[in-house]
């Protein structure tokens, strides 16, 4: 069984870092590539927010009794089989997993453009997940 407390904890949390990633947003693309201070803020709590949404999404799966999945992908792939997540919020999270790799282990090769880009177009995801999250627990 999800112990709930766990969870709203990462809940709360999470809201943290998704408001942090609006803030970085208000800076134009050439601003916010240019200052460490702020694509280092955005990196790490993009990091931390995919980090809390798999780590909520392994919950629910694991609470629901479905196999454990293998891999950070297969999580949010797990909840739309299930029919936790719409296939169409699916696509707006889809690679996020992915990218959380890159984040954790070739930060070396992080483009700040692409998290720039990739902040613009998948944060509305991110947050309606989040929502999605909030309902069910």
């Amino acid at each position: 069984m999800v112990n709930r407390a766990v969870l709203d904890a990462r809940l709360e949390r999470l809201r943290t870092y998704l408001s942090v990633l609006d803030k970085t947003l208000e800076y134009d693309i050439e601003r916010f590539c240019a200052d460490p201070f702020i694509y280092s803020t955005a990196e790490r709590n993009l990091h931390l927010a995919i980090e809390c949404l798999l780590d909520i999404g392994n919950h629910i799966i694991a609470d629901s009794g479905h196999p454990k999945p293998e891999s950070y992908a297969d999580i949010f792939r797990t909840l739309k089989d299930q029919g936790v997540v719409s296939a169409a919020l699916f696509s707006e999270i889809d690679g996020m997993a992915a990218f959380r790799n890159l984040l954790v282990h070739d930060y070396v090769k992080i483009d700040h453009h692409q998290v720039y880009r990739i902040l613009n177009s998948k944060l509305p995801g991110l947050k309606m997940l989040a929502s999605v999250y909030a309902e069910l627990i």
